[in-house]
């Protein structure tokens, strides 16, 4: 497997609570602190990161000009509908 890059490390202050579950996660499947917050952080980053994402491209879409009106939308769903256009 090839070897990732790595930034450089970052300062996190976590609740202790928090920091005590990462910890015992890491302990019981034999990982590091890092391991388990990585991991952690890319589950976030694959559900509500990636919605943050894609509504921060969307916005940049927008505003260069990549974007459709909504009416104009339906009305060609709807002379689709109704036979109008092929």
């Amino acid at each position: 497997m090839p070897k990732l890059e790595l930034s450089d490390p970052i300062t996190l202050r976590l609740p202790a609570d928090v920091l005590r579950d990462i910890e015992q996660v890491g302990q019981a499947l034999d990982r590091t602190r890092s391991w388990v917050m990585v991991r952690a952080l890319k589950l976030y980053l694959a559900s509500e990161g990636r919605d943050v994402l894609a509504i921060i491209e969307g916005r940049r879409q927008i505003a260069a000009g990549q974007s459709h009106d909504m009416d104009d939308v339906l009305r060609e769903i709807e002379a689709i509908v109704e036979g109008r256009v092929a």
